[in-house]
């Protein structure tokens, strides 16, 4: 299947400063793609190159396999930043104004994409009467005009309080049934691994690592376990079979394993028969916090 988008080699520098060093990934058709890095990783330059709106200085792109155009333009909706949509003015007279600028889309597109944001009670609201969570749905309503088959955003819960996270969230899941593609830059890394299927992660321009969120995020299985005296359970593990290294966390002793080979069962007789009784005993993979921190980590 051939990817929406496809990076290969983008540079950019201000001045002196490298915003993105030979960066290349592809994104693949449907995937909901989280682009993280720290402040400063190069992530919104990137953002505004891909959508024409800045030029990188060396490297290309291309949409659908094709070099950016006006034409594939049109079929990628994106939120950069809030609109600037007139205080007074109802959440239809709005996007009225919206789809006259901009062209995308059609005036009976309006109720259909107000629906899929959640705000057809409210489209006769004044826009300064909608919550911070209201306000950025409709600049994704914005985005939906013209059905885009991908849509770009820009930390799309920047700002938001709890409530309205969970809103957006829940509206990225819902565009991604039905069949959009969604590229989406965050530093909200436990939000990016409840909604992402893919990601990339960016720090000083550089690309780190890209893939599927499990793959990235699950290099190598991770068993905790636990009884009366961990320090003699960290000794006695030191000489279990297969394991790569093992580390004692507090009351808890952590075991490490190259990914899909951690034998828990073995594990577990292998302690009972040295006369030890776990009172735990756990498999877990790498948070995208973890992973995240390891990977940018100086």
């Amino acid at each position: 299947m051939q990817p929406v988008l496809t990076l290969n080699g983008i540079c950019k520098s201000y001045g002196k400063i490298q915003a993105l060093k030979n960066v290349a990934f592809e994104v693949p058709e449907g995937s909901v793609f989280g682009i993280l890095g720290p402040n400063g990783s190069g992530k919104t330059t990137m953002l505004s190159i891909i959508l024409d709106i800045l030029k990188a200085d060396a490297g290309s792109f291309a949409w659908f396999g094709q070099p950016g155009s006006p034409e594939t333009r049109k079929q990628i909706g994106s939120l950069l930043e809030t609109p600037n949509f007139y205080h007074y003015l109802s959440a239809v007279d709005n996007l009225n104004i919206t789809h006259a600028i901009s062209g995308r889309g059609s005036a009976a597109d309006i109720d259909h994409v107000l629906e899929i944001v959640k705000l057809s009670e409210r489209k006769r609201s004044r826009f300064s009467a909608y919550s911070l969570g209201m306000k950025q749905r409709l600049a994704i309503a914005a985005a939906l005009l013209g059905d885009p088959q991908v849509l770009v955003f820009d930390e799309p819960t920047n700002g938001l309080d709890p409530v309205g996270i969970a809103e957006i969230r829940e509206l990225i899941k819902e565009l991604a049934r039905r069949g959009k593609t969604i590229i989406m830059a965050s530093h909200l890394l436990d939000e990016v691994e409840k909604v992402c299927t893919h990601v990339a992660i960016l720090k000083k321009g550089t690309l780190l690592t890209a893939g599927p969120v499990d793959e990235v995020l699950t290099n190598e299985d991770i068993v905790e376990l636990s009884c009366s005296n961990p320090i003699h359970l960290h000794d006695l593990l030191i000489g279990f079979p297969g394991h790569t290294h093992i580390k004692l966390e507090g009351n808890k002793v952590q075991l490490f394993f190259p990914i899909g080979t951690a034998p828990m069962e073995d594990i577990n007789r292998y302690c009972f028969e040295k006369g030890i009784t776990l009172n735990l005993l756990f498999a877990k993979k790498k948070s995208l916090e973890t992973k995240f921190f390891e990977l940018t980590n100086d």
